[in-house]
């Protein structure tokens, strides 16, 4: 087998939650471009119709998911779904979490970032609903199919910087020094669970040929205001943000036979962020 084709999913299922979001979106289009039927998972209908509508007229094989990934009933039926579409599941990509930076309304759906001494519990709640038992959730679901048929199977789990060291809360700072806004504490408690999780799976599927790995990218530019872009690269050895294509040539390799080797670990592309 060549390197090229290692790297080719022809023949595969991928699964992607969070699949309309910023690099969710990338990774759906990352898996079709590399052959494999993708599943677009999400809990907004609409973009969720129009991600996977997008790799359909560019001749990729794919099928939209509204799912709410916190109810269980609702990820069984996304998993009974994929099955009757394209007959497998090979490829599990946990990309979706609630994060304030990425979600305008996130003071609506109770996600706001605030201070630890105030933060509530309510929002606590809500985000280790999503981040780590919608997780749980989905991943129960998807490795039974993947059991089932005996190889190919791969997870990646989306952790972030953050899950690896506690935010530097002064990159948030205005000019005048006040402190508008703080990571909120779920952020790096969810994502450190994140590997753990990844851990805990590659050890448990010992022997069966199914991989369990972690990706862990570095801040996304999204629209961000020029000041904290300035302070964030300030910290980055590369000295920028990731581009949102940048993660995809990681994933590809976590999802194919070119990471055959490797279970357990997690793969950071971050600029430097964590190396100092």
């Amino acid at each position: 087998m060549t390197i090229l084709e290692k790297f080719d999913l022809t023949d595969r299922v991928a699964v992607v939650t969070g699949g309309a979001g910023l690099l969710g979106r990338e990774f759906c289009q990352t898996l079709a471009e590399a052959g494999a039927a993708v599943v677009v998972l999400d809990l907004d209908k609409d973009a969720t119709r129009q991600a996977a509508g997008e790799l359909k007229g560019q001749g990729h094989r794919a099928l939209a998911a509204p799912t709410d990934i916190t109810d269980p009933e609702a990820v069984s039926g996304m998993v009974a779904d994929t099955l009757s579409e394209f007959g497998r599941l090979d490829i599990l990509v946990n990309s979706a979490a609630l994060d304030p930076k990425f979600d305008p309304e996130a003071v609506s759906k109770g996600i706001a970032p605030g201070n630890f001494e105030e933060y509530p519990l309510e929002q606590w709640n809500a985000a280790l609903n999503v981040n780590l038992t919608g997780m749980f959730l989905v991943t129960q679901a998807s490795v039974k199919p993947m059991l089932a048929q005996g190889k190919h199977g791969s997870i990646i789990n989306i952790c972030s910087t953050y899950g690896l060291n506690g935010p530097d809360q002064r990159i948030y700072r205005k000019k005048d020094g006040s402190q508008p806004a703080f990571k909120p504490v779920y952020y790096t408690v969810t994502k450190a669970g994140v590997l753990g999780f990844t851990k805990y799976l590659a050890a448990y599927y010992m022997g069966t040929g199914m991989r369990v790995n972690a990706l862990t990218p570095g801040g996304v530019f999204n629209n961000h205001d020029e000041l904290f872009v300035a302070n964030y690269s300030a910290k980055t050895i590369l000295g920028r943000m990731a581009h949102k294509d940048e993660m995809n040539g990681a994933l590809l390799y976590l999802a194919s036979d070119a990471s055959a080797y490797m279970t357990g670990n997690n793969l950071v592309v971050d600029g430097g962020w964590t190396a100092w």
